[in-house]
């Protein structure tokens, strides 16, 4: 199951705060701040999806996430290289280098942690 992209912007936030009082969300917000009920409803539904959790205290609630954001960005990118670029990591890397501008030194980088993948492998 995947997150919306307004459900995506408050999971990063959980992520960074690990767990959270709905006030505490709320300020993580920038300008304008979306409306306390707005945030309820996606806490609603990302708890629902089964990514967010909460414990009770009185009638307070502290959230924090299921889902680790690496496991579910890995999910995101192998389904993005599944569905867009026939199941070929080639084929991503390949579009992904030629078509993001990535500097000289940015590729190299690339390389190097290409390489120490593969020694580990």
């Amino acid at each position: 199951m995947q997150l919306s992209k307004t459900e995506e912007e408050l999971m990063n936030i959980l992520w960074k705060q690990k767990k959270a009082f709905m006030k505490d969300l709320l300020d993580a917000y920038e300008e304008p701040k979306p409306a306390t009920t707005t945030v309820a409803t996606l806490l609603k539904r990302m708890t629902d999806k089964g990514f967010v959790a909460y414990k009770s205290f009185g009638r307070s609630r502290e959230y924090y996430p299921l889902v680790k954001k690496k496991d579910y960005f890995a999910k995101h990118v192998n389904g993005l290289i599944q569905n867009f670029f026939n199941n070929s990591p080639g084929q991503f890397a390949s579009f992904f280098t030629k078509e993001t501008n990535l500097s000289k030194e940015e590729l190299e980088n690339l390389k190097q942690l290409i390489d120490q993948e593969i020694k580990r492998k």
